[in-house]
């Protein structure tokens, strides 16, 4: 077994081990023998862990049998897990080094044939040799793990706030960075910057789409440069430490709107708070979605909101819960998710409106607090 170091830049130790305990259960209860989790964000939930994946398997074992779960690792990645919760864990450490089959130190672990449930995050590169030692195709993971990555522990919470509270700073900025003769390029340098700036260890992803990109819901950034008149949809986000992202959408008007715009999107501003306050234990997410969808539909703009209204959010920017339409979960406390409707008019322009919000016991907490109207910049 080999010694691993502590990181700060992760949760106590105690919270990964009741992750990995209560997945352990979560498996057994499945008809499971084990999960087996490759690097990515399940990683990270249940070790803390930043390994990266490559051609040399990396694999977290968790047996359902209550035995010790166990870390295979080429050796020459070894240092990949001392900032992991592993060595603390008590965890055994099963290093490989090139000749040796690393698919058959994990099928070791577990029984032959093992019911065994794969991270949806592990290439297929790892997995049709892992099926083949286990002797049994594996499923996902995602139904066992989807229990405990949807409702976040107050840790996580704290951490999705302090993102949220980050990323609400640099939106409050952006009558600095976006201006009429400005590229689209050069404003998302600069948020890019404050991303950094306010505590994010990177800017995971900034839209600037002015004009007729505003119409392009994934629109990033171009050479275009910023008009006077221009509706501008700025959507921007990012993980604090340790790993948990921000998201969050404002729209901004150079110069004064045009009467038409401002109609259309006090009616977007209307429905994206329809859904917050629907927002509480119980209440199903495509109640939610509804919640937005119907009423853009009532004013005659149901064709224009093309996409749902929207997705979970933690260690990664999207997982579950998914606010969409056919989706029936029950919302939980401590559910975390965007609520994000838009109207895109293509060729023409764009609007959304995003915040995150966490379930309370009896409705819900918004993380970003800027306001939510037409934001009017100099034009």
């Amino acid at each position: 077994m080999s010694s691993l170091g502590a990181s700060t830049s992760r949760f106590p130790t105690t919270i990964y081990a009741d992750r990995i305990a209560r997945a352990g259960a979560l498996a057994r209860d499945a008809g499971l023998d084990g999960l087996l989790i490759t690097p990515g964000p399940d990683l990270r939930y249940l070790l803390g862990s930043r390994a990266e994946s490559f051609e040399r398997l990396t694999c977290l074992v968790i047996p359902a049998n209550g035995d010790t779960a166990s870390v295979v690792v080429p050796r020459l990645e070894l240092a990949s897990l001392t900032e992991s919760a592993a060595s603390e864990l008590g965890l055994t450490i099963r290093d490989w080094v090139d000749g040796v089959d690393p698919y058959a130190l994990v099928s070791g672990l577990l029984p032959s044939p093992a019911r065994t449930a794969v991270t949806d995050a592990m290439p297929a590169l790892h997995l049709i040799p892992l099926s083949e030692a286990l002797g049994a195709l594996p499923v996902l993971a995602t139904g066992v793990l989807r229990e405990l990555r949807m409702v976040k522990d107050d840790a996580e919470i704290d951490a999705l706030r302090r993102a949220g509270q980050a990323i609400d700073r640099v939106h409050a900025r952006m009558g600095e960075f976006l201006k009429v003769g400005r590229t689209e390029a050069e404003v998302a340098a600069d948020i890019t910057a404050a991303i950094l700036a306010e505590g994010h260890t990177e800017a995971a992803f900034v839209i600037v789409g002015s004009g007729p990109h505003g119409a392009d819901p994934h629109h990033e950034v171009s050479e275009r440069v910023v008009e006077s008149g221009d509706v501008v949809v700025i959507d921007i986000g990012g993980p604090v430490e340790p790993g948990y992202n921000s998201d969050s959408t404002r729209t901004y008007s150079m110069g004064e709107p045009d009467p038409g715009v401002a109609a259309k999107f006090a009616v977007l501003e209307e429905a994206q708070a329809a859904a917050v306050d629907l927002v509480r234990p119980g209440v199903t997410a495509e109640a939610v979605d509804a919640a937005a969808r119907d009423l853009l539909a009532a004013q005659g703009l149901a064709e224009v909101f093309v996409h749902r209204t929207g997705h979970g959010i933690g260690l990664s920017v999207h997982e579950e819960p998914y606010i969409v339409s056919g989706n029936a979960i029950e919302l939980a406390e401590g559910m975390a998710f965007s609520v994000e409707p838009g109207i895109y008019f293509r060729g023409e322009w764009g609007a959304r409106i995003e915040d995150i919000v966490i379930v309370t016991a009896d409705g819900c907490e918004p993380v970003n607090t800027r306001p939510h109207g037409l934001t009017v910049l100099p034009g």
